[in-house]
């Protein structure tokens, strides 16, 4: 089977010159290739909108089979768009690709975006307002697998800490880096330790919503 992903810059793979910055995408081969061929669409800036209007949804339904799964990750560049408020024109976004999908025979699959690194006071703090609950909600209205990376990633954030979850991030201090030469405090984008542990527990929740109904069909 596939796993065909869609998503943004944090699922993307990111150009070679701004190495270690990595989206999860990339990590997730190791982790299911016995079973399933990942196919990363996702690219960085894109939007429920965007990834549409410049033709990546067709691409990737025109790969999705039946028994294949589309996994879906937007909501960053969503929240720069008014028109694409979480329960506005995102949710109507997400709630077409899952029925375009479907009429493919593929399985849909929503993940909560994936937090930011913010803290305060010490604690890690959501950033991304109301889009990772409506994926939630829209997974119960339409009896959709959803990955809560949303709170997994906060959850993750507290565990190690504001200074030990630096890690997980790319940062750069001036003169380690050519392409970024003056250094880099990056709280969005992961190192290629944090996508690495994105991907293994995308990989984890993924088996059980794409591989049991692939085993039901027989």
């Amino acid at each position: 089977m596939k796993i065909i992903l869609a998503g943004d810059s944090t699922v993307a793979a990111c150009p070679s010159h701004e190495y270690p910055m990595s989206g999860w995408g990339p990590a997730l081969p190791p982790h299911v290739y016995r079973w399933a061929a990942v196919h990363n669409l996702a690219k960085g800036g894109a939007s429920t909108e965007s990834f549409r209007e410049e033709g990546l949804w067709e691409a990737a339904l025109a790969l999705a089979r039946t028994g294949d799964a589309v996994v879906l990750q937007f909501g960053h560049n969503d929240q720069k768009r008014e028109h694409l408020a979480p329960r506005a024109g995102y949710a109507a976004n997400l709630r077409r690709m899952v029925g375009e999908v479907r009429e493919r025979g593929a399985v849909p699959v929503l993940c909560t975006p994936v937090e930011r690194r913010q803290f305060v006071g010490g604690r890690p703090e959501p950033t991304l307002g109301d889009y990772p609950a409506t994926v939630r909600e829209l997974g119960l209205e339409l009896g959709v697998g959803v990955i809560d990376l949303n709170a997994w990633t906060r959850s993750l954030y507290g565990e190690l800490g504001e200074d030990g979850s630096i890690r997980l991030f790319t940062h750069l201090a001036r003169g380690e880096h050519h392409h970024w030469a003056d250094g880099l405090e990056d709280n969005t984008h992961f190192s290629v330790e944090g996508a690495e542990r994105v991907a293994r527990h995308v990989a984890e929740q993924l088996a059980p919503l794409v591989r049991e109904p692939e085993a039901a069909r027989g």
